[in-house]
């Protein structure tokens, strides 16, 4: 199988200056000094991609995905190493690359047609395909300053799927679009696997890596640190999301000792995890969720869940007087803020007492993850009713999401599990 993408130990380098007039003086060599330090977007990055194979690139933000693809299309120009490309690439890296803002949508259409080397009579053949496939109806005939995101990059990547590539490049322009384009997209992609295209995309959506890829490569730091099948990287990443990468496995015991609690002094649990910077936190301090986490099946600390695994959700609540039957709970809500599902202690049927101070309670919510693929927004709440009274002691709203990694998503939100079978017979008249 030959090679469609070959990069060879490629630096990409950036100057990084305290103060602007250090930059002006360095341009105008005023100083032999050097008044910058370094940053290395990418440091030695090295990987082939052969004719056929889907590839995702996945990495924390600042791990230099969209650099590697940007160097890869041509969009930026590496300090060091080398990029060989064997095929014609249509690329689709961030909206708005490529497009005339003043102009329409069919005249950006032939404008990134002829861009790609098609000739007029080559576009006006491809131009029913591309409306079709964008569906965005007469705004096409509209200036493109004038379209929403997603009618935006529903036209860029019918522009960029419909010109037949031989190397189609994306990054993360599918989160963008509803499920039916999104779905649309991802058949197209199965259409090119089959059709022998090479497709390399940059995704934080772990569950389509899984399901779509055939290789994937982490980068962490501008550093290519692991390649190979989805869900071995996948693990990988999940490690360093939470730092915990290069951790001697002895180091992991705590993790992996579900029935252990963090006392203090020690790191937290919530250290070890993605949390929202934003999320809305508020209550009448009598209580406080003083830590929390997601565990996974292995007893790891993480983000991500596969679909079908067991998995708990562990808060810890301090308590500053005596309250009585405290109710602590979990919920999840989707993208849009829907509330999913959700339980707490007193559905649960779960004798909380009556702690009084400093004492701490730790609840443990264990399930098997049958939502589907997707992300998913977590909320706790620590209540109950005071003096006959609802009170709300402390709520975290969205503190942090749980990622359902899922290789067969049915529909709706939840998986159920169902075991189907078809008989087949023949018609005979007395059916």
């Amino acid at each position: 199988m030959e090679t469609a993408i070959s990069v060879e130990h490629l630096n990409k380098i950036y100057k990084l200056y305290d103060r602007q007039r250090d930059r002006v003086r360095d341009a105008l060599g005023l100083t032999k000094k050097q008044l910058y330090h370094e940053h290395y977007a990418l440091k030695d990055v090295s990987l082939s991609v052969k004719q056929g194979e889907t590839v995702g690139i996945i990495g924390t933000n600042g791990s230099g995905k969209s650099t590697l693809l940007k160097i890869i299309t041509g969009v930026l120009t590496p300090s060091s190493g080398s990029v060989s490309i064997n095929g014609r690439i249509s690329a689709l890296l961030e909206l708005g690359a490529g497009f005339n803002m003043e102009f329409t949508g069919i005249e950006n259409i032939y404008l990134n047609g002829t861009m790609t080397g098609f000739s007029k009579a080559e576009i006006d053949s491809k131009l029913e395909d591309i409306l079709d496939f964008a569906d965005i109806g007469d705004f096409a005939y509209q200036q493109v300053k004038t379209y929403s995101s997603g009618m935006f990059v529903r036209l860029a990547f019918a522009v960029a799927i419909n010109i037949d590539p031989e190397i189609l490049i994306v990054d993360e322009a599918l989160s963008v679009g509803d499920v039916f384009f999104q779905n649309k997209c991802y058949h197209k992609f199965e259409e090119f696997r089959k059709a022998g295209k090479t497709i390399l995309f940059v995704s934080h959506d772990l569950s389509s890596i899984s399901k779509y890829c055939d290789r994937v490569v982490l980068l962490d730091r501008g550093r290519k640190i692991a390649e190979g099948v989805p869900k071995e990287i996948i693990d990988m990443y999940k490690k360093v999301l939470v730092h915990q990468l290069d951790q001697d496995p002895s180091d992991r015991k705590e993790s992996l000792n579900r029935n252990r609690d963090v006392g203090e002094g020690k790191k937290r649990w919530q250290d070890r995890m993605s949390l929202n910077p934003s999320f809305d936190s508020y209550g009448n301090g009598l209580a406080d969720i003083i830590d929390f986490c997601c565990i996974d099946n292995s007893g790891q600390i993480t983000n991500t869940v596969i679909k079908g695994d067991s998995f708990s959700i562990r808060v810890k609540c301090l308590f500053h007087e005596r309250i009585s039957e405290p109710i602590i709970a979990v919920s999840f809500k989707n993208r849009m803020g829907v509330e999913i599902t959700g339980t707490n202690t007193m559905f649960e049927k779960v004798d909380t007492g009556e702690p009084v101070e400093n004492d701490i309670l730790t609840a443990t919510f264990t399930q098997d993850m049958s939502l589907q693929g997707g992300e998913y927004l977590i909320s706790l709440g620590l209540v109950g009713y005071r003096n006959g009274e609802f009170t709300v002691y402390h709520r975290m709203y969205d503190i942090f999401s749980i990622n359902c990694i899922s290789s067969r998503d049915t529909t709706g939100y939840y998986d159920m599990g169902m075991e189907t079978t078809v008989e087949k017979s023949r018609y005979t008249g007395e059916n």
